[in-house]
C-alpha cells in the first residue's frame, strides 16, 4: 500500500515512494533514480505520466527530458529499477494493459508501443503512430477491457479512440470533437463511460467535465461540459464501481466530485469536496488507492501531497498532508 510521484528533476529523475498506513497517512519508503531525466519544468503538461500496471507488479514512469520510460519492479520493501527504454521524445503519458504498453511522445506527438518483459519493456514492432498536425496529447489510456486506446487532445480540441487489435497494434481512430474546450485527463467510470475533464482554454471560473457513453469502436456525448464553477480542471479519477469521479481544479486548490449515473449522465455533488489551499494554485496529479478507502493529489505549489479518506457515499475527510517533495513533482500512482 504505497504511494510514487516522480520529481520530474532536469539532472536525474527519481521517483518518491511513501508508505500508507491503515489511517492513509503517508511515510517515506525510500527515493528511487530512474535512470532518466525529467524536463525539469514545474507542471508536467499531463495526465499519466506515473502509472502501475493492472497487476500491480510493475511502475511505469515517463522521463521527458531524456525520451524514455522507466519500469521497476514493485516490491514489499520498494522499488527495483528493470530498465528505461528509449520512446521517443518528451514522453508525457503512458498507459499498460495486460502488458501491453503505449507511450504518448510529444516532442512529435506521436503513440508507440512495447510489451512487458523480465528485464523491462519490448518495442512492438509496427506500433509507432504519429498524432494529427496542431496535437497537443494530454494523456493515453485503455479502455478497461483493453480494447481502444484513448487520447485527449488539447491542440485540436478532440478525443481519439485507436482500436486494438490482437496483436496489440492499433487500427485507424475514430475521432470525435470534444463537448467543450481543452480535453485534457480522463477516467473511466464503469466499463463503457469515459469522463473527460475540460480546462476551458484556463478562463476562471468556466471548468467542466463531460462524459461519452462508448459502442461500437464509437464514442457520443452523454453530458456536455458540467461546470463546477472552479478553475482549469485538468486531472480525473474514477472510483472502481463507477459512481463517482473526482477531478482537480489546478488554479483554486480544489478537488470537485461528480455522479455518474447507470447511463454515464453526470452530476455536479461538491464542486469543493476536499480542499488542499483554497484559493491558491498548485492542486494537479491525483489517484485513487485500489481499495477505495483513500485520495491523494499532488499540490505543487506548496509541494506537498494531500490525502483524503473516500466514504460510502463518495464524500471526502482530509487526512493530512505531507512534504519533501519539489517543485516540479509530477504524477502520482497508489496502491
Amino acid at each position: 500500500m504505497n504511494v510514487y510521484v516522480q520529481t520530474n528533476e532536469a539532472r536525474e529523475n527519481r521517483v518518491l515512494a511513501f508508505r500508507r498506513g491503515d489511517d492513509g497517512a503517508l511515510a517515506p519508503l525510500g527515493a528511487y533514480a530512474t535512470g532518466g531525466a525529467g524536463d525539469g519544468v514545474p507542471h508536467l503538461t499531463s495526465q499519466g505520466s506515473v502509472v502501475l500496471s493492472g497487476d500491480g507488479s510493475r511502475l511505469f514512469v515517463t522521463n521527458a527530458g531524456s525520451g524514455s520510460v522507466s519500469v521497476f519492479a514493485v516490491a514489499e520493501g520498494g522499488l527495483e529499477l528493470r530498465a528505461a527504454v528509449p520512446t521517443g521524445a518528451a514522453p508525457k503519458s503512458v498507459a499498460e494493459h495486460g502488458g501491453l504498453v503505449y507511450v504518448l511522445n510529444t516532442g512529435m506527438p506521436s503513440l508507440a508501443g512495447f510489451r512487458v518483459t523480465d528485464g523491462g519493456l519490448e518495442p512492438l514492432a509496427g506500433s509507432e503512430r504519429a498524432l494529427a498536425a496542431g496535437s497537443d496529447p494530454a494523456q493515453v489510456g485503455f479502455a478497461p477491457d483493453g480494447s481502444k486506446l484513448v487520447v485527449t487532445d488539447r491542440g485540436t480540441d478532440s478525443i481519439a479512440f485507436f482500436p486494438v487489435g490482437g496483436d496489440g497494434l492499433l487500427g485507424e481512430p475514430h475521432v470525435v470533437a470534444s463537448a467543450g474546450p481543452t480535453p485534457y485527463g480522463f477516467a473511466f467510470a464503469g466499463g463503457e463511460t469515459l469522463v473527460v475533464t475540460e480546462a476551458f482554454r484556463a478562463e476562471k471560473g468556466a471548468a467542466a467535465a463531460s462524459s461519452y457513453a462508448l459502442a461500437n469502436g464509437s464514442a457520443a456525448a452523454v453530458s456536455r461540459s458540467v461546470g463546477n464553477g472552479r478553475s482549469e480542471i485538468c486531472w480525473a479519477v474514477a472510483t472502481a464501481d463507477g459512481r463517482f469521479a473526482y477531478a482537480t481544479n489546478f488554479a483554486d486548490g480544489a478537488v470537485s466530485r461528480y455522479a455518474v449515473g447507470a447511463d454515464g449522465r453526470l452530476t455536479l455533488e461538491d464542486a469543493s469536496a476536499g480542499v488542499a489551499v483554497e484559493g491558491a494554485a498548485g492542486l494537479r496529479d491525483e489517484d485513487l488507492s485500489r481499495d477505495g478507502r483513500f485520495l491523494y493529489a499532488i499540490d505543487a505549489d506548496a509541494r506537498r501531497i494531500f490525502g483524503w479518506s473516500v466514504g460510502a457515499d463518495g464524500e471526502l475527510r482530509l487526512v493530512g498532508s505531507w512534504d519533501g517533495i519539489p517543485a516540479t513533482v509530477a504524477g502520482l500512482a497508489a496502491s
